[in-house]
């Protein structure tokens, strides 16, 4: 039996994991949930946030998944230990693999970081480097427009570059880092803007690769990597708008997903 990966985000962002973990697993079924109608979470209050997270894994749970993947930085900031305590699967989420990723291409040591309000405020990603590497200089950026702008399928054009350059403005300005890590997984749907805006000398950091290469280890130290002839099947459900988010995923994925559906999620106890 194919059990799939199960994949939950704010919105459309998550997409950016998804897509990085049918290339690096393409014998792997998803089952992708995005709660675009209540995006974004960045916001919100960590009540809120653990709330929501629990309402989307109480979708995916009676759907057989195998592992959890959180694809959106807020939910992983908030919640990612408690559903690793509280779930009998194994359960990644993806600003540890970025910020590993980050201090590998670093040479200066001082690694920038754009997010949500919530993963900012968390500082979950300057625990996570200086974990790896005490001594790393980080300089943290909000960057609330961002989210709202691509949830709009705004991901290039005029109204893109402003909004990037202003939001940037800030962390441009003190021109000390190197490397920077797009703290929101939908950030890597305007990465071309976010470059060209920050520069070609800094290093634009997506944790979707590394949180991929992740999952697949633990995949097979638990022996539950697909290593039959079955052809995956990919499921993607959202909470919101089914026109836009149709539009991003065929986007991002060049061809058409198996399945697309508009749900609604009940409102869970914690």
């Amino acid at each position: 039996m194919n059990q799939a990966i199960g994949v939950i985000d704010s919105g459309v962002g998550g997409l950016t994991v998804a897509h990085e973990l049918m290339r690096q697993l393409p014998g792997e079924s998803l089952i992708y949930l995005g709660d675009t109608l209540r995006c974004p979470y960045g916001p919100r209050s960590e009540a809120e946030v653990k709330r929501f997270t629990w309402e989307m894994v109480n979708f995916l749970l009676p759907k057989d998944i195998k592992m959890l993947v959180i694809a959106c930085n807020t939910a992983t900031a908030f919640t990612l230990t408690e559903l690793q305590e509280q779930l009998p699967i194994p359960v990644i989420g993806v600003i540890k693999p970025g910020a590993r990723a980050a201090i590998k291409y670093t040479t200066n040591g001082h690694v920038g970081v754009i997010g949500t309000e919530g993963t900012i405020r968390s500082e979950a990603y300057a625990t996570a480097l200086k974990h790896i590497k005490a001594d790393v200089r980080v300089n943290s950026l909000a960057c609330p427009l961002f989210v709202p702008m691509v949830e709009q399928g705004v991901l290039s054009g005029e109204r893109a570059d402003h909004i990037v350059a202003q939001s940037l403005k800030p962390l441009k300005e003190q021109n000390h880092i190197d490397t920077l890590i797009l703290g929101c997984t939908h950030y890597p749907l305007i990465i071309d803007t976010i470059q060209k805006t920050i520069g070609d000398q800094v290093t634009v950091i997506s944790s979707s690769e590394e949180t991929a290469r992740e999952t697949s280890t633990i995949l097979e130290f638990h022996n539950q990597l697909q290593t039959g002839v079955a052809t995956p099947t990919h499921q993607f459900y959202t909470t919101g708008d089914i026109g836009i988010f149709v539009k991003i995923t065929e986007g991002i994925f060049k061809a058409s997903a198996d399945q697309f559906q508009s749900v609604s999620i009940k409102r869970a106890i914690i």
